[in-house]
């Protein structure tokens, strides 16, 4: 003990040596603790997942569903959509495109909403969650779940889309010169710039502890323990839509989805330093807390699952992508914006980066045209499209799904 306050103390008088014992303490952290497995087998199309341990289930159809910022969040809100839209569900609607955003969720922005009302089904949207406030919009059943991502990644990501809106990133001439001295360009409180720091915690609806030590931040992960039923990690996609479908007794077939919200390749900074991503995970160590701690649940959940079952319902949900890739696809996969002419599925661009997006094959015939648009419509134009059905104007009774 006396040993490591010493270099604690060592660590106060020079900020180089912080770095480097933290770039060494993050990294050999990261390489313990997120061991992870890859799944490479394929096995042939259609068939069902294989058969689980536990009795027969129904399939849940109230979720609520966290969407956290740079996380792939947009590919499960698209599962979301479909399912809903094909079961004729009522989704809990923001007025415009998120429920005022980074203010805390409240029901009463929540479109239609009466609290003598009917709940909704399903709530999908960009929030900075309420649970209290959530409780008044969907049934006392609701299945909650959201997704998390390595905040190195995620961060890396945040600079390159937010830079516009964050004053700490616009500030800064680059990612690592924001990480050499982020103090030098972050003053909290200014607006934009929660995505600049610890942005999960953030939208989990957290607070910075206010007192010091490992206590605080325990109990608040404790808390979203006992309201989520299931985090997925990013870095686990495919996985995490397995023991999605699981968990909600739905089909395989439900949660095959293309990825939305992809940025351009071309567009991508270089790879992150050994050093800069010990930054990354110190600067936003209650992100890192909160990766770690849902990492280590998400992986225990795979054990009781069976990682052999794991691996062949992950092989069969890849198959039946690349299915869909080569029957809906012009191209058979994601395409810069330029390169999409229907407006109706090309995604809205924001930040540094050109988001990719898909168009269709020519000549689709129903229900495949359908099913095609469906999987390839962006979470915008998608919610539009929900909103007119569920609101239709006056004298509507109806508006048709999208075709």
């Amino acid at each position: 003990m006396k040993a490591l306050l010493g270099v604690c103390c060592c660590c106060c008088r020079h900020p180089q040596v912080l770095w480097a014992a933290l770039a060494a303490s993050m990294t050999i952290g990261f390489a313990l603790q997120l061991l992870g497995v890859s799944f490479q087998k394929r096995e042939p199309l259609l068939q069902p997942l294989p058969p689980s341990p536990s009795p027969t289930c129904r399939p849940r159809q109230h979720v609520v569903f966290l969407k956290t910022h740079k996380t792939g969040s947009s590919t499960v809100v698209n599962i979301l959509h479909r399912f809903g839209d094909l079961r004729g569900l009522r989704f809990a609607l923001p007025a415009r495109y998120q429920f005022s955003y980074p203010s805390l969720f409240q029901a009463r922005r929540v479109k239609g909403w009466h609290p003598r009302g009917r709940p909704f089904d399903l709530l999908c949207h960009h929030m900075r969650f309420n649970l209290p406030e959530v409780r008044k919009v969907v049934p006392g059943d609701s299945f909650y779940f959201s997704v998390v991502r390595d905040p190195v990644s995620l961060a890396e990501s945040a600079f390159s889309y937010f830079r516009g809106v964050a004053s700490a990133f616009r500030r800064a001439p680059s990612l690592p010169a924001f990480l050499a001295a982020p103090q030098r360009f972050f003053r909290p409180g200014e607006r934009g710039n929660h995505y600049a720091r610890n942005l999960l915690w953030f939208d989990f609806g957290l607070d910075p502890p206010s007192a010091p030590g490992p206590g605080p931040v325990r109990e608040a992960l404790a808390g979203l323990d006992r309201t989520f039923d299931l985090v997925l990690l990013t870095e686990h996609m495919d996985e995490s839509l397995v023991l999605l479908a699981e968990a909600l007794c739905w089909a395989l077939e439900d949660v095959v989805a293309f990825r939305h919200n992809l940025r351009s390749p071309r567009a991508r900074a270089p790879a992150l330093s050994p050093l800069d991503a010990a930054r990354l995970r110190a600067w936003n160590h209650l992100d890192w807390q909160l990766y770690v701690h849902f990492n280590a649940s998400f992986w225990e959940r795979a054990e009781r699952f069976g990682r052999g079952r794991l691996a062949e319902a992950v092989g069969r949900l890849r198959a039946l992508r690349a299915e869909r890739e080569g029957r809906c696809l012009r191209g058979g996969g994601p395409l810069e914006p330029t390169h999409i002419p229907d407006q109706a599925v090309r995604p809205f661009q924001f930040g540094q980066a050109p988001i990719l997006g898909y168009a269709l094959r020519p000549g689709l015939r129903p229900p495949w045209s359908q099913r095609c648009r469906r999987l390839v419509t962006p979470e915008l134009q998608y919610k539009d499209l929900l909103d007119a059905k569920q609101f239709p104007p006056k004298g509507n009774a109806t508006r048709p799904a999208p075709a």
